[in-house]
């Protein structure tokens, strides 16, 4: 069961004595965001998933958060995804058909409300399927906005599958994902969300990275380091261990 506690205000650097602790108030503030986007003008919230150990993580301790709210409010949720590997959606490496196995089906989400891609296209192809269904789903909007995005950092630094060195696009577009084509919800999107929260617990990525990304004044700074919302906020949840260099002020959470 998900811890009981109050997510951090956004804009904070928050971390927590375990992944657990961490995953807890995730969970809650993804809760609290619906609340708030379900009572507003639109009443729809719009959540952007990446996969990785964010997948496990919000199994265990969403629907818990979100269980009070009830039924008919998921009803209102909208899903997107990222960033996606061009896989069949039973591969172990679609995020998400890990989703839907570990975590909607704990969810009464509307299946029509997931967007997913189209895996038996080409990648081009696919790329531009989604962006019309992003466009359906967002009607109104000139470009899909997200009311939350909850992105990861890889070990070099990248997230949404955006590498080093490699351009920010916008929209989504093709990936250098050395396994898999993959599809990516590109550095435009980074900065129009409403809000953002990056899950950067445990070993990966490490401390001396976390430290280069939310730190250093890079002349080419590390993907993770340049999304920037324009309309909202960011908040990061690390762990201790992942924290342990940091210098710049942190609020350090706990529910012990």
């Amino acid at each position: 069961a998900a811890v009981a506690m109050t997510a951090p205000a956004p804009g904070l650097i928050s971390v927590f004595s375990s992944p657990q602790e961490l995953g807890a108030s995730l969970a809650q503030l993804v809760a609290q965001r619906a609340a708030c986007c379900l009572a507003g003008a639109r009443a729809r919230f719009a959540l952007g998933l990446s996969g990785g150990s964010l997948v496990s993580m919000l199994a265990r301790e969403l629907p818990a958060a979100v269980a009070p709210a009830g039924p008919v409010s998921l009803a209102r949720w909208t899903l997107g995804f990222c960033d996606e590997r061009l896989v069949p959606f039973d591969h172990a490496e679609s995020t998400y058909g890990l989703y839907r196995t570990h975590l909607l089906s704990r969810l009464p989400i509307p299946e029509s409300q997931v967007i997913t891609i189209n895996p038996e296209l080409p990648v081009e192809e696919a790329a531009e399927d989604y962006a019309k269904k992003l466009s359906q789903a967002f009607q109104g909007d000139s470009i899909p906005v997200f009311d939350l995005l909850i992105l990861g950092v890889g070990p070099d630094g990248h997230t949404c599958s955006l590498f080093p060195d490699h351009p920010l696009l916008r929209g989504f577009c093709p990936s250098p994902e050395p396994r898999y084509k993959s599809l990516i919800l590109g550095g435009g999107a980074g900065r129009v969300l409403r809000g953002g929260a990056w899950g950067g617990g445990g070993a990966s990525p490490s401390c001396p990275l976390l430290q280069r990304i939310l730190e250093d004044k890079e002349e080419n700074p590390l993907p993770a380091a340049l999304v920037q919302p324009h309309t909202g906020k960011l908040c990061w949840f690390l762990d201790e261990a992942a924290a342990r260099l940091l210098t710049v002020p942190f609020e350090k959470h706990s529910t012990l």
